[in-house]
């Protein structure tokens, strides 16, 4: 089979990997659609991220979607033939962070495409992929598998949410319009919030943005001061979701949030900076968000319902033979959204 393999920066390949049958209680799965992360950028750009670094081949991905070719021993509830969207979550079920729930923070997470533990976690940017049962999730028929592979950044969004807490009724910023971004506000309409205000420094994603939910959207390039009138009376929004990895937009947040309010971060940034003094005596909650796992069968539930559309976020798909073009497009954030790659498992299926 191909693998897309990223062997040092710069340096994206499509090797040859062999195949695996199934196992018990697994899937083999051809994958169909992979949609580009920050994450798979990181590793093409720069080696990492952070202390994370590329230390052997690894093949990137980890947003996927595809059709079940064969099933284990065991495997009752799918079949050959059928369309899923894949978890990439992948935990131990054992560990005391999985035995509170908090899979997320497993001690021994497999999450595809992972340089963080060594042998690093291949991806799932390949033809073929052996999977565990718990990781496929059915779609139905009107779901096509490009808007399932959105099933993993939709997650991380609901994931957010869960973090903020109750966003019901709520006045609600968003800073930073990219896939996760615009996926998030989806989520966010759903869940109820009053008034979702978007910020960012582009206009494609903030008509994106539009697209997906936002009641108002402020470009920070043409409107630099797009953001002053929400700092009266010591701030606007309850809630706030950074989702751009810039320092500068956290702290510009601490203007607009109002005493009390939530703020959660989900760019993954560098070291910032920031006024304790204003979190203190607006006695503001600084919150993390770190990936999912239970959010990714909801995720699944909204597409498949049709109650989150998220097609407006897929910008480009482009074939496999052409992925360095794809990952140089998705690095372009005045062209592109989210850029997915076809392994073409559906003009075969």
């Amino acid at each position: 089979m191909r693998a897309l393999v990223c062997h040092a920066p710069e340096d994206l390949r499509i090797d040859s990997q062999s195949t695996e049958p199934p196992g018990p209680g697994q899937l083999q799965v051809r994958v169909a659609f992979g949609g580009i992360c920050g994450s798979d950028l990181h590793y093409f750009q720069h080696g990492g991220f952070g202390t994370v670094r590329i230390k052997e081949p690894m093949a990137l991905g980890h947003e996927v979607s595809g059709i079940v070719s064969k099933v284990g021993e065991g495997v009752t509830a799918f079949r050959v033939g059928q369309r899923i969207a894949i978890s990439p979550s992948r935990p131990c079920f054992a560990c005391a962070y999985c035995q509170k729930g908090q899979h997320n923070h497993c001690m021994d997470m497999r999450f595809y495409g992972s340089a963080m533990r060594f042998p690093h976690i291949q991806g799932a940017f390949r033809d073929s992929l052996i999977i565990e049962e718990h990781q496929a999730h059915a779609l139905n028929d009107r779901l096509s598998l490009s808007e399932a592979a959105l099933a993993e950044p939709l997650s991380v969004g609901l994931h957010a949410i869960q973090r903020a807490g109750s966003v019901f009724g709520k006045q609600v910023l968003v800073t930073g319009c990219g896939p996760i971004g615009a996926l998030l506000i989806a989520g966010l309409r759903r869940a109820g919030a009053a008034r979702i205000v978007a910020v960012d420094l582009a206009d494609g994603p903030l008509a994106c943005a539009r697209a997906m939910g936002a009641d108002e959207t402020v470009n920070l390039i043409t409107q630099p001061d797009g953001l002053a009138a929400f700092a009266a009376h010591k701030g606007t929004f309850d809630v706030m979701f950074e989702a751009s990895g810039s320092d500068k937009a956290l702290r510009s947040g601490l203007d607009v949030v109002t005493p009390r309010g939530v703020i959660v971060t989900i760019g993954l940034g560098g070291d910032a900076t920031l006024p304790l003094n204003q979190l203190v005596s607006k006695e503001l909650e600084l919150r993390g968000t770190f990936r999912f796992h239970p959010e990714f069968a909801v995720a699944v539930r909204f597409l498949n319902e049709g109650l989150i559309n998220g097609k407006p976020v897929i910008s480009h798909v482009i074939k496999l033979d052409q992925a360095e073009s794809a990952f140089r497009l998705a690095a372009d954030k005045s062209q592109a959204m989210k850029v997915q790659i076809d392994f073409g498992a559906e003009a075969t299926a």
